[in-house]
């Protein structure tokens, strides 16, 4: 992804009609470091360093995936977690996830190639939006 100045995401969450406050700047810039979704305690973590409590927090994350800027993916174990859409992709197309069964981690894959004629041939889904794969990380031998 690129990588975006704090005058670029301002622009970026004008344009999508939000305010530009410190807030979600700081939001952005933690999103655009990190290299999976990440939680909202972790987000309000970041943020209490600049006085913004958690419940502001969660606002500016749904604020944010309402916009198209930021993705809410929710991966089978009750717990929302934030990334920045990257340029060119829309909150619906998605990436798969990998999560540890063991530790909770979270990790990006690149995309797959998931066929058309085999979801035709499921004959039950109409459309995919998240691929989640669970297992073992390395971490957890």
């Amino acid at each position: 992804m690129e990588n975006r100045d704090k005058e670029t995401m301002k622009r970026m969450i004008r344009a999508a009609g939000l305010r530009a406050t410190a807030a979600r700047v700081a939001t952005l810039e933690l999103l655009q470091k990190v290299a999976s979704p990440v939680t909202h305690a972790d987000v309000a973590k970041h943020l209490a360093q600049i006085g913004v409590n958690q419940a502001t927090a969660f606002r500016n994350l749904n604020d944010l995936n309402e916009a198209g800027i930021v993705r809410r993916a929710e991966l089978g174990d009750h717990v929302w977690r934030f990334e920045l859409i990257t340029d060119g992709k829309h909150r619906r197309n998605t990436h798969p996830h990998f999560l540890c069964v063991d530790c909770g981690s979270v990790s990006c894959l690149p995309e797959i190639d998931l066929t058309e004629s085999g979801f035709e041939s499921a004959g039950k889904i109409r459309e995919v939006t998240e691929v989640l794969l669970r297992g073992h990380c390395h971490q957890c031998e």
